[in-house]
């Protein structure tokens, strides 16, 4: 559905009247197409004293193909890129603002703010002080920044000083147009993972599942993971058929027609992988479903299909393929939870429990998949364009949009990125993590 608000804040007439009058200002988004510049300017590149990723971190954004500046040019930066990994006690925050408040108004249009830091839990006294100070830096610049343009920190462990590249790709390119103001960790599980021959194809030679794959977000996930080269397994219920196969063929995939909640249905999806796949290597837990209303009229059924098709079914499925030893190794698996997981809902308190279950899949599921050389993440869309957002009320949608950083609702592709950053090769030392795909959405944390 088009947002026609937007449309007239980049009308001539909207130019003038909607900074003059502190409204919304929806700036149009730079995404990704093939081909194009990862950034529309060179990347400003800084470090506190001490600091232990400037070196890795340049050779990094050199060969992401990026013009890497290390002193402030009389033009504008395509981003800003602070190794604040040296900050060891509070006072040392200065060096960031020494660094970002004389350059942040040379920012171009969807340009990218990233901080790297060290993780505040692996260390102690005032250095874990200054370190978790990084994230209010962080998400307040995300709201002042303008135009389209992100900020994010990633925590990076001591000894994944290398394992940084996909994660700084992904931040740094159009792909992560409507993510803003996250917190994203690397650890050292998967620190020595190759990266892909080609990083325009990083998928190849994977096989990928997706669920609820026939329309809206499932079917932008099953797009993008066959664009970066993966063979794409569309999975959904009988009943959507016939949109299914059309996704399938479109990406070049196979369909499958299957309920996932029956109670066979771990055992015939593991049977359909091995057999005819050899396994899987990439598994997208998006089907989902709503059925809403307040607690008071929430009926019994209602409560159970939402928390069976949203939760119990993504844990039934996880278990077979582990037990069976048919997620590949290196495997990914990737649940889509909700920011109604974390920060509710009004109506929504059956989605808003198994989204925030699908949360509590990937802190659990982090070490047991790191065991067994693999990963589980976690995207959090805030609001999407879709046909479901389509039909809610006017007034409810245009608050939706707007209340966040970018003012505007995002579209499934960019679900779709984030997810296929999750799978990529390179991102194994990605893994425990739930990143928001929002816009940096005025709610929850």
């Amino acid at each position: 559905m088009a947002d026609r608000y937007q449309q007239f804040a980049g009308s001539q007439l909207g130019r003038f009247l909607v900074p003059r009058l502190g409204l919304p200002n929806p700036y149009p988004l730079r995404r990704y197409t093939p081909g194009q510049p990862p950034l529309d300017g060179p990347a400003l590149l800084g470090a506190a004293s001490g600091g232990r990723l400037e070196k890795a971190l340049s050779t990094q954004l050199a060969d992401a193909g990026l013009e890497v500046l290390t002193s402030p040019s009389d033009g504008k930066h395509g981003a800003l890129v602070f190794d604040a990994t040296g900050i060891t006690e509070p006072g040392r925050l200065r060096e960031m603002y020494q660094f970002f408040q004389p350059v942040i108004r040379q920012l171009v249009p969807s340009g990218r703010v990233v901080v790297l830091g060290t993780p505040p839990e692996a260390v102690e006294g005032r250095e874990r002080i200054a370190q978790r100070a990084l994230e209010g830096f962080v998400r307040s610049v995300g709201k002042e920044l303008k135009r389209g343009a992100t900020a994010q920190l990633v925590y990076v462990a001591e000894g994944a000083e290398e394992a940084t590249e996909s994660t700084l790709r992904f931040l740094l390119s159009a792909k992560s147009a409507f993510v803003d103001g996250q917190v994203i960790r690397v650890g050292t599980h998967g620190k020595t993972a190759p990266a892909p021959e080609d990083w325009a194809k990083p998928l190849h030679g994977k096989v990928a599942l997706v669920t609820g794959a026939s329309r809206g977000i499932g079917a932008a996930i099953a797009e993008v993971l066959g664009r970066d080269g993966a063979h794409v397994i569309a999975l959904d219920i009988p009943a959507q058929g016939g949109d299914l196969s059309k996704v399938a063929n479109k990406v070049g995939g196979a369909s499958l027609q299957l309920d996932i909640t029956a109670a066979d249905a771990p055992q015939k999806l593991a049977d359909y992988l091995d057999q005819r796949h050899g396994g899987v290597d990439i598994v997208v837990h998006n089907a989902g479903i709503t059925r809403d209303k307040t607690l008071g009229n929430l009926t019994e059924a209602h409560w159970d299909a939402v928390l069976s098709v949203n939760l119990a079914a993504q844990l039934a499925v996880n278990d077979k393929l582990l037990a069976d030893g048919v997620l590949n190794d290196n495997g990914r698996i990737i649940g889509v939870s909700s920011i109604a997981g974390i920060a509710g809902n009004l109506g929504q308190t059956n989605y808003a429990t198994s989204k925030a279950g699908v949360i509590g899949m990937v802190d659990v599921g982090a070490p047991e998949l790191a065991a067994k050389n693999g990963t589980i993440n976690a995207v959090a869309p805030g609001f999407i364009e879709t046909k479901m957002t389509a039909a809610v009320p006017v007034m409810i949608r245009e608050v939706g949009r707007r209340l966040s950083s970018l003012a505007q609702g995002g579209l499934p592709v960019d679900v779709a990125e984030t997810i296929s950053w999750y799978a990529n090769p390179a991102s194994a030392a990605v893994n425990g993590n739930v990143v928001r795909v929002c816009g940096q959405a005025f709610l929850g944390a």
